[in-house]
């Protein structure tokens, strides 16, 4: 039985102070953006709490989807190093970057100079996407959709090669001998429809064709900061549960908004993977602790 923690879009912090050079770009409106609504929203005691309960479930893997940044400073590059040592060492995390990750022009390469070992593929190639990760029955397979944007823009991109790569990779494993379960990350709904306008993937449609093709168990995914679950067409008509996470640092609010993760069991019975799944957050007492089942099978 493999143990597997999902939890995305921390939004670590506090923001440093930017240098004004800095807010010549899409940078200024992020960081009103922080300073009027965002940096309320997220609670970084309520992130340790998270953390900590996440420690206490005896976890074979983490994976985080995204946005441990907020506007892609250089200085929140150290602090995301720090967050993801503090989730564990590279062999037992693994990392795919959000849009904020990838705020502006440069952002994107210097959070994966300094956290690129949570990306580091078996083929031992840190910051290069999709990446492969083998963790006993369960395959890893991570992608980036984060892309640099216009103000007020929130999209994200795959582009042909990482799909076609990704496609390659599924197959390869699907036609194993014993195949392992196969879980897909990355920040974006990675469905049509699975995001508002300005905030989609945009070739959301091909990556969901691939997957029609190629299959896949499980994928997980970020950026609504909101729990959700859906289904896409796999391989041979299986449907593919897609799992959306809230934001793990946000405060009390919206039951379905409060600060959460995902604690995956999986386990191989009689040649195929059951996947059991529970949501574990901010409970309206405030602590941290159970709050409800998913539900991973279509009806």
């Amino acid at each position: 039985m493999f143990r597997l923690a999902h939890l995305s879009d921390p939004h670590v912090g506090p923001l440093p102070r930017p240098r004004l050079r800095q807010l010549l770009s899409k940078r200024a409106t992020g960081y009103v953006n922080w300073r009027r609504g965002r940096k309320h929203g997220h609670d970084m005691d309520v992130l340790a709490a998270i953390v900590a309960d996440l420690h206490a479930q005896g976890l074979d893997h983490v994976a985080c989807t995204g946005d441990v940044c907020n506007i892609g400073l250089p200085s929140e590059w150290a602090t995301a190093r720090i967050f993801l040592e503090a989730l564990g060492n590279p062999e037992i995390v693994s990392f795919v970057p959000g849009n904020h990750d990838a705020y502006v022009r440069g952002s994107l390469e210097g959070l994966l100079g300094a956290c690129g070992a949570w990306t580091t593929g078996d083929d031992a190639a840190a910051g290069q996407f999709p990446y492969l990760r083998r963790r006993g029955d369960v395959a890893i397979i991570g992608l980036s959709s984060a892309i640099p944007t216009k103000p007020f823009v929130a999209t994200g991109r795959l582009g042909e090669t990482q799909i076609a790569l990704a496609e390659a990779m599924l197959g390869a494993l699907a036609r194993e001998a014993e195949p392992p379960c196969r879980i897909v990350m990355i920040h974006h709904p990675p469905d049509p429809g699975g995001a508002s306008a300005g905030r989609e993937l945009k070739d959301a449609a091909a990556f969901t064709a691939m997957i029609a093709r190629a299959g896949a168990e499980l994928i997980l995914h970020g950026h609504n900061h909101v729990r959700s679950v859906r289904f896409v067409a796999g391989a041979g008509g299986r449907a593919v549960p897609v799992v959306g996470a809230a934001s793990a640092s946000t405060g009390p609010g919206r039951r379905d908004r409060r600060a959460s993760y995902h604690l995956f069991t999986i386990a191989r019975t009689e040649g195929r993977f059951v996947i059991a799944a529970e949501e574990r957050g901010l409970t309206d007492e405030g602590t941290i602790g159970p709050l409800g089942l998913l539900g991973l099978q279509q009806a």
